[in-house]
């Protein structure tokens, strides 16, 4: 059985001895692919070095995090955009649109959201797209840029089942991590009714550790947990949601 962690921030553990410890932990649970999606020109070194040390394992995306869409962002782009011309990565990420921090950078990120769908739709690479507190905004900018080539993840989706469908028909996959496992936060009812094939799992760890590590810190081996849910609101194997998942992963970003 193989399990792929779609958006996970591991990487934040590179050059400390918590990274080894945390892999093999999550080999030891059948966790064996990792997308790793860059923030900001500070993290570009430590994804692409965990990606370095766990080849065939690891694999970097590039791209500028919403929350870190300032005023010089176009100078973090350009910077990130070199990155990618000069390294094989899988996938234009973390892009999207923030609204839970801060409001007033709305037009700076969607202006940064539109050249970095611009370069994944050019370079042939999926994206993959975070979205807090702003559907109506990212929806709006998914109708615009959607050519036909545009494809990827919405990570981490929390919306209802009406949300979910507007994705799958803007040609995305939807990212399923611990949330799905919180009690009261209704994402299961939705999950439960969603084809597999338009699934992908993921951690997003450290962030949202799913039950029963609710909490506290996540890590990328804790995708057994979220699998397992998945797997009881389908009525199937864990292996069936395993084996379903990481093919569908294997498709969107070519690992």
């Amino acid at each position: 059985m193989t399990l792929t962690d779609t958006h996970t921030h591991l990487y934040y553990l590179y050059g400390t001895p918590d990274l080894a410890i945390q892999m093999q932990r999550c080999f030891d649970n059948d966790v064996r692919h990792f997308l790793l999606p860059n923030v900001d020109s500070e993290s570009i070194p430590k994804v692409l070095g965990t990606a370095a040390a766990y080849p065939g394992s690891c694999y970097a995306m590039m791209g500028l995090h919403p929350c870190s869409v300032k005023t010089d962002y176009l100078d973090e782009l350009a910077t990130i955009e070199q990155i990618i011309a000069d390294n094989k990565i899988y996938g234009i990420g973390e892009i999207g649109i923030d609204l839970h921090w801060e409001k007033t950078t709305l037009p700076l990120q969607q202006e940064a959201f539109r050249i970095q769908t611009r370069w994944a739709k050019d370079l042939g690479l999926p994206v993959s797209i975070h979205c807090r507190d702003a559907f109506d905004e990212l929806f709006q900018l998914l109708d615009e840029v959607q050519d036909g080539r545009l494809r990827g993840v919405l990570h981490c989706f929390t919306g209802n089942s009406q949300q979910a469908q507007r994705t799958i028909d803007l040609g995305l996959h939807l990212g399923i991590g611990g949330v799905v496992t919180y009690k009261n936060a209704g994402l299961d009812a939705v999950v439960a009714n969603l084809d597999l094939r338009h699934i992908v799992l993921e951690t997003d760890a450290p962030y949202l550790a799913p039950v029963p590590y609710r909490g506290k810190k996540n890590e990328s081996s804790y995708l057994l947990h979220i699998a397992q849910k998945i797997a009881d609101l389908h009525g199937v194997t864990l292996a069936t949601v395993a084996a379903t998942t990481t093919e569908n992963a294997k498709r969107v970003f070519g690992i």
